[in-house]
């Protein structure tokens, strides 16, 4: 692994998801990675798991879910959805709207039909990852439901090792993860967290022409 820089974990947040990117590979030294691949949670993610592949030197990937919207709050997600794979749901969340995952089937099918569309859009093939560590990047953990579908897609593939990596997250959610992945790294874990855009100073929405200038560039290995 490249010699990285120790850089201290900003005491509020980053100026923007390439920052994020720095500190957090700066953060994953002590994992002893072999031969990873980093897979950027789309769309987000991908900023900041390019400057992680950058300085791991390792091929970067895209990872597509989708989260499943409650009723009429769309931005809360009650679970989420890969193209590939049965949905994951916020049980507890469920419960507390009375509801089942036959009630969101349609909602499932429309998520996963256009994860599918992305990853045809990004280039994104099935992972093929017996005998390597998979590390999966997003700039940010919120409720976790996108993460935690898109860590069950990646561990299908059986990779050797399964990491999940992110800059900021809610503590409950990070302390959630840990039984999905071999390891978690959380760089934030702020008291009173409300949403991943308020630890950056610039979160404008990350484009696929973006995302496409980024894979060309690091896609390879």
């Amino acid at each position: 692994m490249p010699r990285m820089r120790s850089r201290p974990p900003p005491a509020t947040g980053y100026t923007d998801r390439a920052h994020a990117g720095h500190v957090l590979a700066d953060h994953l030294g002590g994992l002893d990675l072999a031969d990873p691949v980093v897979f950027g949670l789309a769309r987000g993610g991908v900023p900041v798991a390019a400057e992680v592949a950058r300085a791991l030197g390792a091929p970067l990937r895209v990872c597509v879910a989708r989260k499943i919207g409650a009723p009429g709050q769309p931005e809360l997600a009650l679970g989420a959805v890969t193209a590939h794979g049965p949905p994951r749901y916020d049980h507890a969340l469920l419960r507390s709207f009375g509801l089942t995952p036959s009630d969101l089937a349609d909602a499932c099918e429309r998520e996963r039909a256009e994860a599918a569309r992305r990853e045809h859009r990004y280039h994104a093939l099935p992972p093929e990852l017996t005998g390597r560590e998979a590390l999966l990047v997003d700039d940010g953990l919120a409720t976790g439901a996108t993460a935690r579908a898109a860590l069950g897609m990646l561990a299908r593939a059986r990779p050797r090792r399964l990491v999940l990596a992110v800059p900021v997250g809610a503590p409950d959610s990070v302390r959630a993860m840990r039984g999905l992945a071999d390891a978690v790294v959380c760089v934030l874990q702020p008291v009173g967290f409300a949403a991943v855009g308020q630890y950056y100073r610039d979160f404008a929405a990350t484009t696929d022409a973006e995302i496409t200038a980024l894979l060309d560039e690091l896609g390879t290995g």
